[in-house]
């Protein structure tokens, strides 16, 4: 079975239990990968977490139903997985921007989120410089944010984690302490529901074990992500003012075109991202380096 079919495999199972309990462990075996690898595979390649799908999916059915006045609002939220009818109404007016009571109104607008259907599509002629490299454990030492929600209010919170003073302050800073200003780490940690990420440097131990004494009182705002020992496949993005969107496009295509005849499957790592800047005279130069965990099927 390649990764087409256990992808849609797991994608059915998904579809199949949206009025039952999801197992993330049974979605995973059904696509013939780890839990973690699953996540990241579903999450690059749907552009959505695991989470994110099976929600969206449950309100969509539960708006077509109230709309059709086929069931309470009541019934509603047990059968699509909700602890209580406010969780519930909270959740479908995120969603539909109506409350599930005036979804069973004439003429109420409502929100669908279609199906996923893995097709085989004629795709690929990129071209891809790679390497396979086994690196150390390390750790990123910076400004950390927990993303959850629609992709457009993730990317929305993400950016802000980039641009904000405050934050673009202590990142700096944290370079300051790595010695190191042309390179910022980004690691992110997913998991069903979202994913955490993390943007700093790698600075020396002392500091790290030293946090109060070595950042003062900016201390409090950094975080640390350990990265432990795993190989990866790495790719850079083109160099240029267009390299953030486009190690986007890149993440997918290793996901869907390398991977799948490489002999290997993403790993439960988290994923980094090394972001590469120069000075003012060299504007036009940066670029940023793709490290996808992996490892032997």
């Amino acid at each position: 079975m390649d990764w087409i079919d256990g992808l849609q495999c797991a994608i059915d199972y998904l579809e199949e239990n949206l009025c039952e309990e999801i197992s993330l462990d049974e979605a995973a075996r059904a696509a013939y990968l780890s839990v973690g690898g699953f996540q990241r595979t579903f999450s690059i390649l749907c552009g959505l977490t695991v989470g994110e799908y099976v929600r969206m999916r449950r309100l969509t059915l539960a708006g077509a139903e109230l709309a059709a006045e086929k069931i309470k609002v009541i019934d509603a939220a047990l059968k699509y997985g909700y602890d209580s009818p406010d969780s519930f109404a909270k959740a479908f007016a995120r969603f539909h921007g109506i409350t599930p009571s005036a979804a069973r109104s004439s003429g109420a607008k409502l929100r669908s989120f279609s199906r996923l259907t893995v097709k085989l599509l004629l795709e690929g002629g990129t071209l891809m410089n790679y390497k396979i490299e086994r690196k150390p454990a390390f750790t990123v030492t910076g400004v950390k944010a927990r993303f959850e929600g629609a992709p457009s209010e993730r990317q929305k919170n993400q950016h802000d984690l980039f641009v904000k003073g405050e934050t673009r302050f202590v990142r700096y800073a944290v370079q300051g302490m790595a010695r190191d200003c042309e390179r910022e780490y980004c690691v992110i940690d997913a998991d069903a529901e979202g994913y955490d990420l993390l943007v700093g440097a790698v600075i020396p131990d002392y500091f790290n074990s030293h946090l109060e004494k070595t950042a003062g009182r900016f201390a409090k705002e950094l975080s640390c992500a350990e990265v432990p020992t795993q190989t990866y496949v790495v790719a850079e993005t083109s160099r240029g003012v267009n390299f953030l969107d486009e190690h986007f496009s890149l993440r997918r295509a290793i996901v869907s075109e390398w991977l799948p005849s490489s002999g290997y499957v993403l790993a439960d790592s988290p994923e980094v991202t090394v972001f590469h800047w120069f000075p003012k005279e060299q504007r036009g130069s940066e670029y940023a380096e793709v490290w996808l965990p992996i490892v032997k099927k």
